[in-house]
Formats: C-alpha cells, structure tokens, sequence
C-alpha cells in the first residue's frame, strides 16, 4: 500500500531534476488523512495532526497559518497605505514573509499565498524528490535531506530559516526597514530555542531521537544567538540595507534610544545609562545588541577561547559608529565573522548537564549586567533565562516543582520589561538577579 502511494505521488510530482529546481506545491500536498492531515495526533511514526496545529486560530503555534491573513487586517492596511504599497495582500514587500517565499517560477498548482507560512517555509519546496519518498522504506532523514528536504534538526539551518523574517534577509519582501515600522509594523525579535517551542508540532520522542538526534535546548538558543549577530552584521555592511537615502537605516537601531519622551526645562534629565560595551559618542544612538550580548555571555560561559575574540570585534563595531559608514560596515564584517566562528563553534560542541547554569549566571552576573541598560537588551535576557529554566526542567536537572516556585522571580523580571516606556534598568537587573539567583541555588 506504501509503495503504491509512492507511485502515485511520484506522478504527480515528477523528480528528475526537481531538486535543483523544486516546485513548492502548497499545505494540500502535507494534508492527506495519511500524512499530516488527521484531526487527532495519533500516528505510528510522527502525530499525523501537523496541519491542525499549523492552523490553530488562537496560539502561537497556528501563528504561520494566519501571516497571510493579518495584511488584511487594519494594521496591515494601515502600514501599506502609509507606504504606498497598495493592497498589503498583494505587496510584494509583505508577501516574501506573510507567505511563502516562493519564486513565480517555481509554483505548483496547488501553490497559495493564502496559505500564509506554509509547511515549505521552513521543511523546503516540497515538489522534488523528498515529497515522494520521505515517508516510505528504506527513507531515512538522511536520505530525505539529500533529496531536498531542508535538515531543521541542525541547529544552524534552522536558525537561518527563522532568521529570514525574523530578522531579516537579502531575498526580495524579506527586511522590515524603519519606514515599515514607522507605519505600525512591529518591532522584530528573535530567540531561537524559545520560536521553536512555540511552533512545535512533533513528539521527540524516543523514534524522534532515533531518526533525527537529540536536540539540545541550549545548543538551539545558544548557536541561534551567534547565527542572528552573523546575520545583523551581514545586512549591516552591504549599504543598500545600512542606509535608507541620507539616514541611517534604523531598523539596525535601539528604537528606544530615540523614541522618548522629549522635555524641555533648565535641569535635565537622562533617560539612558552608560553602557560600558558602547564605546560611542555621547547622544548617538546605538545599533540594537540584544544578540551581542547574549552572545558574548555564552561565549564567555561554552567559549571561553573565542569570547575575547568576540568582545574586541562587537566594541570595535560600536566604536566605528562614531567614525564613519564605510568604518561601521568593516567593522560589521568583521563581528559576523567572528559570530560565525562562535556558531560553528557552539553547533559542534558537546552539551553537558551543567551549561545552562553557568550560562544564566553569567548573563546575571557582575559582567553582563550593567550592560542592561536598554530595553530591548533586557527583554532578550529574561526570555534567555526563562527559556535555559525551561531546558534545565525538560532535562531532568530541576523538577517541575521546583521550577514553580521561581516562576515568581522570573515574572518579576517580565514585569519589568512588559511595557517600554516605564522600563526602568536598575529594577530590571534587580529582578533579573534574583531569578538567576533562584535558579543557581538549585544546582
């Protein structure tokens, strides 16, 4: 019966020479009752209810299905009116990730863009040989990434697939400039380990480890801190993206170092702390390092080789703000490459029991938290900490119980970053302290 289905999709979907040109053939090609289409998770080898998940109107994890659909709504309306794109839904400077991106050449007939994020966003064209031959004997994973599938169980070709909207990249329709957010386009974040607990749709079970490895929740959060520094550093240096006519494009930038309150009066009053991996000039507004420095806090902790290394690159980075454009750019280069060599690094290495205490204590410790002193610096350190609690509980090193009762701490430390323009810095690193604290005690 297996051999037949594989008969059958081969003639749908003809490979030869697919997988250097795959077609991507839309959600109906994963949704058979049969494959990723049943309404309970109850298959032998995989749920079988991906589909349903994918489209659960209400939590994060249905959040790919409705991409498509918010440009219809009134913020996505609102953002393109303001930016004369036309209707949002047919934009190509929306579509490259409110759909799949998808050449015109390479869509299938059942392809959509309503479909939103589809399945080939992150799995790969499905149109090439994988499609046909991934569920049935001999396939392995290995066979099916060798015929197209894309291997999200590494930890560096998940974190670029992510990263090319939720931060950005050089395809067409895939960088959300200032100009977008100035419209109302929110501002982009990105934690790996924690994206993809939230859009979680299998079981790693012990058949998941068999097939495909165990996957490591601080290798996953870890390799995607260096791999979104890589990738921020890559866009910054080729000047179409840098600049945005004669500014700066400040998408690169702490949006709150600049959106303040504005008062005029005879004493003044600062609204931002010294912060001492800044090396820039007084009343210049500094490139976004919530990554920098989560990254530079593992290196310190899994790296320690390469973490000075990396801390010279990402001042030399700030310092080249105060200089020129063409300096900035270089020295861009320069800290991608070295968040590079961390990534190849931190995907490589072993991971024992003891890595995410060590790392929570660094990122609360005396060395990393003075550099807290915006927000969204601050709102990338408390989901580091809660997602490393979270691993640390999934690997047996604390019980649920005991998780529990630091939940406090750590809502605390949320409490304080919940709303940016009452973020307060010395409260957030008190709070951000005291759950790291919390934590360490239960080693």
């Amino acid at each position: 019966m297996r051999g037949l289905a594989v008969i059958g999709l081969a003639l749908l979907y003809p490979v030869a020479g697919a997988i250097g040109n795959p077609t991507f053939e839309g959600v109906a090609s994963c949704a058979g009752s049969t494959c990723h289409g049943r309404a309970e998770g109850n298959g032998a080898v995989v749920r079988q209810d991906e589909i349903a998940t994918w489209q659960e109107p209400s939590s994060p994890a249905g959040a790919h299905s409705r991409a498509y659909a918010v440009l219809a709504g009134r913020r996505g309306q609102q953002i393109a009116a303001s930016l004369g794109l036309g209707k949002a839904t047919a934009a190509p400077a929306c579509l490259g990730c409110h759909s799949t991106y998808a050449p015109t050449g390479q869509r299938g007939a059942r392809f959509t863009l309503t479909d939103g994020v589809g399945c080939e966003s992150c799995h790969g064209a499905s149109g090439g040989a994988w499609l046909a031959e991934h569920y049935a004997l001999p396939a392995t994973h290995a066979s099916n990434v060798a015929a197209g599938l894309t291997p999200l169980d590494d930890p560096r070709t998940r974190a670029n697939v992510c990263l090319d909207c939720h931060y950005g990249s050089a395809k067409p329709g895939q960088f959300v400039t200032h100009a977008m957010m100035a419209a109302g386009h929110p501002r982009v974040s990105f934690e790996l380990d924690l994206f993809s607990a939230l859009q979680q749709h299998h079981n790693a079970d012990a058949d998941y480890a068999a097939r495909k490895g165990t996957l490591s929740s601080v290798r996953l959060w870890a390799v995607g801190q260096a791999e979104a520094v890589r990738r921020a550093g890559q866009l910054f240096a080729q000047p179409r993206f840098a600049m945005e006519g004669a500014f700066p494009q400040f998408y690169f930038y702490d949006c709150h170092s600049c959106h303040r309150t504005i008062t005029d009066g005879p004493h003044r009053k600062l609204t931002f702390e010294t912060n001492p991996g800044r090396p820039i000039p007084f009343g210049n507004p500094p490139f976004n390092d919530e990554n920098i420095i989560m990254l530079q806090a593992v290196a310190g902790a899994l790296v320690p080789g390469e973490a000075r290394a990396f801390e010279a690159a990402a001042r030399e980075f700030h310092k080249a703000m105060g200089v020129g454009s063409a300096e900035a750019r270089t020295a861009a280069q320069a800290l991608a490459a070295r968040a590079g060599a961390l990534s190849e690094a931190l995907a490589a290495r072993g991971y024992g029991s003891g890595e995410a205490f060590r790392v929570i204590a660094i990122i609360a410790g005396e060395a990393t938290s003075p550099r807290f002193t915006d927000y969204a610096g601050s709102v990338q350190a408390v989901m580091a900490v809660d997602t490393l609690l979270n691993a640390l509980v999934r690997e047996g090193r604390i019980t649920q119980g005991a998780a529990t009762g630091i939940r406090g701490d750590i809502a605390r430390a949320y409490k304080a970053v919940e709303e940016p323009n009452a973020y307060r810095p010395a409260d957030f690193r008190t709070a951000l302290k005291a759950a790291a604290g919390a934590i360490g005690r239960l080693q």
